[in-house]
């Protein structure tokens, strides 16, 4: 099995971050969801706690650009009404106001420390912690976890937040992409993190700037979002110029020509002939996001490289992971 690492050399600059293959016997990468979103308020101090309390490797989260710059972590472009409540406990309208039109001062006076209780949300994570007067993190916040003592060896996948249906939602991708890169390099973290999106503009714009920073293609092939387009009339724009049809339809040769050290599919778009391709093609494969034990499981044993999981906890006695 193939475990995913990070090495950073010099030769008067920092170089591409590299792949290393450790023994058969290594076990999965663990990434927490959001934190712990099965288990405590996604993307918040809180829900990282929990997921660092089941020992996860990387913790993965979404980020936004604020009107006056901050890079704070949210899942989506605007607030989200099934998880903001105002300064006086009032669940917000939709549609949420754009992270973009407010400052770090706005976004940090709304709570999201419990999900709205009819919301999807909350249906689909009934064992979710509540934690009233939870604010929204900034990224050096969470960043700030990583030097921590007892925390040496934590790493961070940071997913921009952005979308090429929607360009005046956001702040533009290089800006994005510059803005992340210097809170990331101000926390002392570039060595710890990746850079993942399903808006490969992001990623194309971090190879630019900081080429020592490794970069995650997220795809899905879902009715619900499909970012590759096998088959469709030109380019995807989620691709940053990239057409996969160039590329034989290969989602692994998409991702490789990209620049990308990493493939992040929906788990459920894997099978074992794109995993073996994708691993001849030197990838390592980061699968998103497993629920299900069971599921998790036989990933594992097919050879995936990382697991991306809301539910850490399950994970752990899945994967028969240490905890302590």
């Amino acid at each position: 099995m193939r475990r995913l690492c990070w090495k950073i050399g010099r030769s008067g600059a920092l170089l591409a971050a590299a792949l290393l293959v450790a023994d058969v016997a290594s076990a999965q990468e663990l990434q927490g969801h959001r934190g712990a979103r099965g288990l405590a308020p996604e993307n918040t101090l809180p829900g990282f706690e929990a997921a660092l309390a089941y020992r996860v490797d990387v913790l993965e989260l979404d980020v936004g650009v604020t009107a006056d710059g901050a890079v704070v972590v949210h899942h989506d472009r605007r607030l989200s009404p099934d998880l903001a409540r105002d300064g006086g406990g009032d669940w917000i309208a939709t549609p949420g106001p754009l992270l973009s039109t407010l400052t770090l001062a706005e976004v940090q006076g709304y709570d999201v420390g419990r999900a709205r209780p009819d919301s999807r949300s909350a249906r689909r994570f009934p064992e979710q912690r509540a934690i009233d007067g939870t604010p929204i993190p900034t990224l050096g916040q969470v960043l700030a976890l990583g030097g921590r003592a007892d925390q040496a060896a934590l790493r961070f996948n940071i997913e921009t937040k952005l979308s090429p249906a929607h360009p005046g939602d956001t702040v533009e991708p290089e800006r994005f992409a510059r803005r992340l890169l210097e809170v990331v390099g101000a926390a002392g973290m570039l060595e710890r993190v990746t850079i993942q999106s399903f808006d490969w503009r992001t990623l194309k714009a971090t190879r630019q700037l900081a080429p020592e920073v490794p970069t995650v293609c997220l795809t899905a092939e879902r009715n619900w979002l499909n970012n590759v387009q096998i088959g469709q009339p030109g380019a995807s724009p989620w691709l940053a110029g990239l057409d996969v049809d160039d590329h034989g339809g290969s989602v692994a040769k998409l991702v490789r020509a990209a620049g990308c050290a990493v493939w992040s599919p929906y788990h459920r778009d894997l099978d074992a002939s794109r995993l073996a391709e994708a691993h001849r093609l030197g990838l390592a494969v980061v699968v998103w996001t497993v629920n299900d034990p069971a599921e998790m499981r036989a990933l594992a044993a097919l050879g995936v490289d990382g697991i991306i999981t809301d539910y850490p906890d399950r994970a752990v006695e899945a994967l028969g992971r240490p905890r302590d």
